[in-house]
């Protein structure tokens, strides 16, 4: 027999349980589908990764309930300081004291953790883990997904979150742009001997932007940061075969001594990087979210928090709609939720390719010229606004999970 809710969700990470949550938190029922393991994911050590979660993205936590958990975990990013390779023209960004701070950082781990308690106390989610979709069916009167052990969970809307490899949106016969930016992250955690002042740092070299995120001070009390480092795919191999000292040297002459002293503090992971969005985000009974729809560069933190907003702009399209008496699965629903979303994550990861390929072109007169724009931006009110609106994430027609 079929079990059935609202929706169904495919991939129970970062951007498809924080759905569910603020789903439930509408009335909306789910199912939730994810082929891994919660505890494997939530490991000590599993992921050092960290992510910047900007101030219209924490106001969703909070607006779905994990403000209080999650507040004592992150560190504001009060400032954040952007230079071209260390040299003079540094450009900095430091909201209003009204504003709050640019946004917060937090682990991974944390953030799977608050999600994962949060779910197992919601009702309204019925979460299949260690699951794998062997058959996905849509049709004019639903959804069905049947399980590798046999299950079939139905719904009115199927809903893709499953990263960047999605199987649903390849199946749907979505074809999204792609390109390979021949670049790769690395990506660990520092203590340092000098505070950071909750202080991000971007530097940009030609080889790669350098990316210093603030993290809170560990049991310990050491200043701790969170480390991005982008290298070319030809040298990701040697930097790779590094040793640990090795690799903190290269490290520290990329810091200039801004922190002093550094250790590692996390192991080290890399990950290729690449591009790829989605010109339809909708099909008949489906939606796809997050990094199934747009992958972007690290080099603005965004990639997240472009998945927050398609969660919030989507559960406020289908809220209205249930409420009118429509299903989640209307065809009028899901084309507002498309328009909606198709021109702000466009205008967002075509401004952040910019700025990579800018940053990346080698040679004097670019870096002048960079740092002469740089200058102006510093020194123009409006545009500095602008740049920190667009960072804090507050930028156009937000949906209401999203604003304090």
């Amino acid at each position: 027999m079929e079990d059935r809710r609202d929706l169904v969700i495919l991939g129970g990470g970062l951007v498809g349980m924080t759905l569910a949550l603020a789903a439930a938190r509408a009335g909306i029922a789910s199912h939730v589908i994810d082929k891994a393991d919660p505890a494997t994911l939530t490991a000590e050590g599993a992921d050092g990764r960290a992510s910047a979660i900007s101030t219209a993205s924490w106001n969703l936590f909070a607006n779905i309930g994990l403000g209080d958990r999650l507040a004592p975990l992150g560190c504001p990013i009060d400032a954040i300081a952007v230079t071209d390779g260390m040299k003079p023209g540094r450009l900095d960004f430091r909201p209003a004291p009204e504003d709050g701070s640019l946004g917060r950082m937090f682990s991974n781990r944390d953030l799977r953790l608050a999600l994962f308690e949060a779910a197992r106390r919601e009702s309204a989610i019925a979460w299949h883990t260690r699951a794998e979709p062997v058959a996905r069916d849509r049709g004019p009167h639903g959804v069905a997904v049947t399980l590798d052990d046999g299950r079939v969970l139905g719904g009115s809307l199927l809903v893709a979150a499953e990263g960047r490899q999605s199987p649903t949106r390849d199946e749907a016969g979505f074809t999204p742009a792609r390109w390979d930016y021949r670049h790769r992250a690395f990506v660990t955690a520092l203590v340092h001997e000098k505070p950071h002042d909750n202080v991000a740092w971007e530097i940009f070299y030609p080889a790669g932007p350098f990316a210093l995120l603030p993290l809170l001070d560990d049991a310990q009390g050491r200043h701790r940061s969170a480390l991005v480092w982008t290298v070319a795919e030809r040298d990701a191999n040697g930097v790779s075969a590094l040793s640990d000292t090795a690799f903190l040297s290269e490290v520290a002459q990329r810091m200039h001594g801004v922190f002093g002293a550094i250790e590692l503090a996390a192991p080290r992971m890399s990950y290729p990087l690449n591009f790829h969005h989605s010109g339809r985000l909708v099909a008949e009974r489906l939606a796809v979210i997050g990094d199934a729809a747009h992958g972007m560069h690290p080099i603005a933190g965004q990639g997240l928090n472009l998945g927050l907003r398609d969660v919030g702009a989507l559960v406020e399209v289908l809220s209205e709609g249930m409420r009118l008496g429509l299903e989640p699965g209307d065809a009028q629903l899901l084309a507002r939720y498309e328009r909606w979303r198709s021109l702000d994550t466009f205008s967002v990861m075509a401004a952040t390719d910019g700025i990579n390929r800018l940053f990346g072109i080698p040679g004097r007169l670019p870096s002048a010229v960079r740092r002469l724009g740089m200058a102006m931006i510093q020194r123009t009110p409006p545009l500095k606004r602008f740049f920190l609106d667009e960072a804090r994430g507050v930028s156009g027609r937000l949906p209401q999970l999203l604003r304090g």
